[in-house]
């Protein structure tokens, strides 16, 4: 059976991820679609894909169902970064975008994601009828389609190349001219994915002398994981510090997620950076708005957000919330925790080339400056925020039992008062001086995610041990 998660659905090539269920969703979205605009057929649906293993294949696969169906499909001609896609539905008005993608999961998966017309993941209430609508499908009829050359001849699949109108969305938002005045030294990964062709190019623009790396299709990764964090980003960091460049950029495989190298080779924190970014655009964009993060997202955002007046909004983990915000121009800028943004004015969905410029124009109007060293003058402005992540994989027995604790979570912990439960997405602790710790159990599997954040390092390995302890480990 097919089933969705926050991104989407996503499963293993050829023993979950198959021809017949993307057919089958296709078909489900079509009839979505037609279902909510009498014009939905003649406004079309975007259709792009990264570069994992088969994608341009399933995504042709999905054109001929939409087409099948009457729906017309704008068909990318070549990979495309997810957050273009976006901009294609925005600027063609389309009824939706279909990505086939699976973000920076193994080499071995694959995925779907559907895109409603304001630009951002559609909502759970549309995910949950698509996915229904495709399981019955599955157990009946082979779904239709149509070959592509009819299909073409016809005018129902159309090649699109949405890269030129979304390069000039970004120069919009990005102020090339101060990176030009820095004349910086970067170097870029885009982990094989399909920024190629849209970061480098820009920062090229931009007056940058740019190093890019693994700039080539790869649909095993080079054996790794394309997620851009931790050890994965050793390279560039290798690369970078080698090299004397003033910072590293990498994105995920679609370009929704970034990765930040600082000068001296270490990984910058995508929390961080975010409480940086944030008041880096009130104070040289004057933009009005509050600021949008995810529960399990450094609190660091709240601080300069009093510091600098404006309203804090708490979303459950996943982008949709965020997206809602940004499409409603409520929030000067959205994120989370593990490297997705977005900012006013911009696309409702992640966005990784975007948030890779905006780190290399914010290091530009500084001459040039460290994160390290802007992440210190931040914290004495508004104190010190260190936030850790862990993921472990727990015996159901042992899951079960935490759930039971967390029914009735302590008052205590690591020797601090619990003042404040909250249950928005898992359970999270607000301690007295203003630490915490976050449970979240996905439900899909055996596993525990545990988030905790404090002042000093010591304070954050007692609440991470503490955390551990209420399940057993």
């Amino acid at each position: 059976m097919i089933a969705f998660g926050p991104d989407g659905w996503r499963g293993i090539i050829a023993e979950d991820f198959t021809f017949t269920g993307v057919r089958a969703v296709s078909q489900a979205i079509a009839e979505h679609v037609r279902s909510q605009d009498s014009r939905a057929a003649e406004r079309g649906v975007v259709i792009g894909y990264d570069t994992r293993f088969l994608s341009e294949a399933f995504a042709a696969q999905v054109a001929r169902v939409l087409a099948a169906q009457g729906v017309r499909a704008l068909l990318c001609e070549r990979d495309t970064p997810t957050p273009a896609v976006a901009a294609e539905i925005l600027r063609r008005r389309a009824a939706g975008g279909v990505t086939i993608t699976a973000g920076g999961d193994p080499p071995e998966y694959n995925g779907m994601t559907f895109a409603a017309d304001w630009g951002g993941p559609a909502l759970p209430r549309t995910v949950r009828e698509i996915r229904d609508r495709a399981n019955a499908l599955l157990v009946g009829p082979r779904v239709e389609d149509l070959p592509s050359s009819d299909a073409e001849a016809r005018g129902l699949i159309e090649r699109i190349d949405p890269r030129d109108a979304y390069l000039e969305r970004l120069r919009s938002l990005v102020r090339l001219d101060t990176i030009r005045e820095a004349r910086l030294k970067v170097v870029v990964d885009p982990f094989y994915g399909s920024a190629p062709g849209y970061l480098d190019a820009l920062l090229d623009e931009a007056g940058c002398e740019v190093q890019v790396l693994h700039n080539w299709r790869d649909p095993r990764f080079g054996d790794r994981s394309p997620r851009p964090t931790g050890d994965r980003l050793a390279e560039l960091a290798f690369q970078v510090a080698e090299t004397s460049a003033h910072l590293g950029l990498a994105t995920d495989v679609d370009a929704e997620r970034f990765g930040l190298v600082d000068a001296d080779g270490t990984t910058v924190e995508p929390n961080y950076f975010l409480g940086l970014l944030l008041r880096h655009l009130v104070e040289t964009r004057g933009w009005q708005g509050g600021v949008a993060r995810s529960v399990a997202t450094s609190h660091l955002l709240d601080a300069v957000a009093r510091r600098l007046r404006i309203s804090i909004y708490e979303t459950p983990v996943g982008f949709q919330q965020i997206a809602d915000l940004v499409s409603k121009d409520m929030v000067v800028l959205g994120g989370e925790e593990d490297g997705g943004l977005s900012v006013k004015g911009h696309v409702p969905t992640r966005d990784g080339i975007l948030a890779c410029l905006l780190a290399t124009e914010l290091v530009a109007a500084r001459g040039g400056a460290r994160f390290r060293a802007l992440l210190q003058e931040l914290y004495a402005e508004v104190g010190t925020f260190l936030t850790r992540h862990g993921s472990y994989r727990l015996e159901p027995s042992a899951v079960e039992a935490l759930q039971e604790r967390l029914e009735r979570p302590p008052g205590n912990v690591a020797g601090l008062a619990v003042i404040e439960v909250k249950r928005l997405d898992g359970v999270k602790l607000i301690l007295e001086d203003g630490s915490w710790l976050l449970f979240r159990l996905p439900g899909t599997e055996p596993v525990v995610q545990l988030y905790a954040e404090a002042e000093s390092a010591e304070h954050l390995d007692r609440l991470m041990t503490a955390g551990e302890v209420l399940f057993g480990r």
